[in-house]
């Protein structure tokens, strides 16, 4: 396969590996500069399988319960907007309009969203991110 598509391949495995372990392990950002073996791949799959850093829904879900002022599952959109634009692996104002487009609920007249079935949607989905320009 294409070293670029090597993050897609691991979270079709149901890993979720950071863009920056994507790196490490030898994913590329450009098709065509590097071909992964199945034989190299296994490795690969077992390392990023070990990894503690990879999060997982409940992980998420209790940080995003920070945001949640009224505790009631809801938290402001702006807030997740802001969250997804400028920490971590950001996203674009394309990339998050994708995500909304594809995982967003519509928000309440207090600007508040359900955040739970939000981020179900996104990790049962595999909301599939292309970062690279």
């Amino acid at each position: 396969m294409d070293a670029i598509d090597l993050g897609n391949a691991l979270r079709a495995l149901n890993l979720n590996p950071t863009l920056d372990l994507i790196g490490k392990m030898g994913g590329t950002q450009k098709r065509g500069e590097k071909k992964i073996k199945f034989d190299e791949f296994l490795p690969i799959y077992s390392q990023v399988k070990k990894e503690k850093e990879q999060g997982c829904y409940e992980d998420f879900l209790e940080c995003l319960k920070l945001y949640d002022k009224n505790e009631d599952g809801t938290m402001l959109l702006a807030e997740l907007q802001h969250s997804l634009t400028a920490l971590g692996e950001k996203l674009d104002e394309t990339e998050l309009d994708n995500v909304f487009k594809d995982c967003m609920d519509p928000e309440d007249d207090d600007g508040n969203i359900p955040y739970a079935p939000f981020l179900k949607k996104m990790m049962d989905n595999m909301v599939v991110i292309d970062h690279v320009k």
